[in-house]
């Protein structure tokens, strides 16, 4: 176990890639109704106090990736600290480096007195239903994990990550120049599958609308099956697996493997040196701001807006106005999104910018129904 009380807004010193996207848990995507933005919630759970910000103390425990994972760990963290800079509240966390972590991590946490506990993953799902149980007064809110039998003291925290996906497909069909775009996944579990799936439509979206033929590699939506590297650990899979799509002629890829994407990038990079255009997408966080290898090459991310949504949480719970109805980030308010294009901003023409403006608009409407069987919002 690694418990550090924060002091100032410094990121730990170690630094590796997290699980940033999937965990296992399927009952995680079973939720009893979809939240609005969570500053619509409602009273907190029994017995709890409102405190001022100077009594307020907000906590965060990681999964085993640590808080600078440039993912979903660092995003959370991020919004906890601006929470912290924003309203003065006091801020403890602990960085968990195993499963065996989460139990004494997150007890560590109701000894030091937290008010709001983030827990950070599907891995964490077990042990914050079981820790939240045995303390009525605390408040919980974990991201990317839902079930109906938490207590009315956790706020589940979850993403219809498929619409940015639906995008990206979109997107990645509209600027290959061989017809070919790739994904993969760590594990074939709903979320990873759900990032697949929504590229996976958005490609053939693409390909409806302009009578192409552009292909999908690494995935097959139909029957739920395609490539996965079975763990969220091994890089060098991950590097195989895309220098395998690059020989089948994929010139852009998007991995959906948390650390192991960093394999991608070192074999986008490699293609590059010997004279290939490949570009990449990212997924949970801007992979343009958050990687430091690859750069000129994320053509766009398919984000999770997670520090906001924490933040907001925070501030929710500090008014008292905790709710333990889910929070479901879509298009609509801003809980996932297209990131920028930054250096491949040239290389997406005006037509398909102003489409994609068009297919954000359709999906938020209604228009364009984008579906997954691991979407939270069923």
């Amino acid at each position: 176990m690694n418990t550090t009380d924060i002091t100032g807004a410094v990121m730990p010193q170690r630094r590796r890639l997290a699980v940033g996207t999937a965990a296992l848990g399927v009952a995680a995507l079973l939720l009893a109704g979809c939240g609005q933005a969570p500053s619509s919630g409602s009273t907190g759970a029994a017995g709890s106090a409102n405190p001022s910000a100077k009594d307020f103390t907000g906590c965060i425990v990681s999964d085993s990736g640590g808080f600078d994972d440039r993912s979903f760990n660092q995003s959370s963290y991020d919004g906890l600290m601006k929470a912290k800079k924003d309203l003065g509240i006091t801020t403890k966390q602990a960085e968990s480096q195993a499963a065996t972590d989460f139990g004494p991590n997150l007890n560590s946490m109701m000894q030091g007195g937290c008010n709001l506990t983030v827990t950070v993953g599907f891995n964490l799902g077990d042990t914050t239903k079981e820790v939240a149980a045995k303390n009525p007064t605390k408040h919980f809110a974990i991201i990317d994990y839902s079930d109906p039998k938490f207590t009315d003291n956790v706020k589940p925290i979850v993403y219809d990550t498929a619409q940015a996906a639906f995008m990206a497909g979109y997107l990645a069909a509209a600027t290959t120049k061989t017809g070919k775009v790739a994904t993969y996944g760590g594990m074939n579990i709903p979320t990873v599958t759900i990032f697949m799936d929504g590229f996976s439509d958005g490609v053939k979206y693409y390909n409806e609308k302009k009578s192409k033929n552009v292909q999908l590699l690494g995935w097959n939506k139909d029957s739920q099956n395609g490539t996965f590297v079975g763990n969220f650990e091994d890089s060098g899979k991950g590097k195989q697996n895309t220098v395998n799509f690059i020989n089948e002629g994929a010139d852009v890829v998007m991995p959906v493997a948390g650390p192991v994407g960093a394999g991608t990038i070192d074999a986008a990079v490699d293609a590059k040196n010997a004279g290939k255009d490949v570009k990449l997408i990212w997924v949970d966080s801007d992979g343009f701001e958050t990687n430091t290898k690859g750069k000129d090459q994320m053509l766009s991310s398919v984000m999770k807006l997670m520090g906001d949504a924490v933040e907001t949480v925070v501030k929710d719970d500090l008014d008292g106005k905790f709710s333990k109805t889910p929070y479901v980030g879509t298009l609509d308010n801003g809980g996932v999104a297209l990131a920028p294009f930054h250096d491949q901003d040239a290389n997406v023409s005006a037509d398909t910018k102003s489409e994609l403006d068009q297919i954000k608009k359709d999906i938020v409407s209604g228009a364009i129904k984008v579906t997954s069987k691991a979407s939270p919002q069923g």
